[in-house]
């Protein structure tokens, strides 16, 4: 009879055995996301009914009262929405997104003086949120407070100079721009970008405001923050064109 020496055999044996190696394709177990995660993902998806069932799951912080809130406000059921950023206020003093968003119902509701109330709070605990300076600066203009509506545009854009272009809400604030008189609102707005030389946006708010019936044309020629478009080719060609045609 052969017999195989002990060492060969259980070399042969782990020669015969087949070997393990990682694929390149294994992955590790994904990590279960959230109740907020999920419900992140449905207001990205403006699946707001979906993301309030879902918010109300999870544990009632400061953070997800506003959220809750922000999604009653997509779905214009502002008494709702006022509540749940109430609850925010109430729980977190110093939570400055729930306090500008309550701001933004009373703006909605033409409680201006109260919306400004409300921005003035936030701005005295996040001195550096241009999009509550926004706010304030619209707030301010229905009042027919355009110095201070200017002033508080200012801000907004030295902090951020694209606030006024941003829509809708920055994460857990909302943005306020909706306006009564867009045509004084948005010749305001070119006064405030050609102040800081901002040519191209104050151009484009001309426009708007002529688009929109801006009667004192003679302003834009006149006035010192235009100056320096004057000679402004597209200027010119805005100034020469009759408004029904803009």
């Amino acid at each position: 009879m052969f017999y195989l020496s002990l060492s060969l055999a259980i070399g042969l044996a782990f020669q015969d055995a087949p070997v393990q190696t990682a694929s390149a394709t294994d992955t590790p177990p994904r990590r279960e996301i959230t109740l907020q995660e999920r419900a992140d993902i449905y207001m990205a998806r403006k699946m707001y009914r979906e993301a309030i069932e879902t918010y109300q799951k999870a544990p009632p912080t400061a953070l997800i009262l506003n959220k809750i809130g922000i999604a009653y406000h997509q779905l214009t059921d502002l008494d709702s929405a006022q509540r749940y950023y109430m609850r925010a206020a109430r729980m977190d003093a110093k939570y400055a997104e729930a306090i500008n968003n309550l701001g933004t119902i009373y703006y909605a509701r033409k409680s201006f003086r109260r919306a400004i109330n409300e921005y003035k709070k936030v701005l005295r605990l996040k001195p550096d949120s241009a999009s509550t300076w926004a706010n304030l600066a619209t707030a301010y203009f229905e009042r027919k407070q355009f110095e201070q509506s200017t002033e508080a545009a200012q801000k907004a854009l030295a902090i951020d100079p694209g606030v006024f272009e941003n829509r809708g809400t920055g994460g857990t604030v909302v943005q306020e721009r909706s306006v009564g008189d867009r045509a004084t609102y948005h010749y305001y707005m070119a006064k405030t970008y050609a102040k800081n030389g901002r040519t191209i946006e104050a151009l484009l708010y001309i426009r708007k405001a002529l688009e929109e019936g801006f009667k004192e044309k003679k302003k834009f020629a006149e006035e010192p923050e235009f100056a320096g478009l004057q000679e402004d080719p597209e200027f010119i060609r805005i100034m020469a064109m009759e408004q029904k045609s803009l």
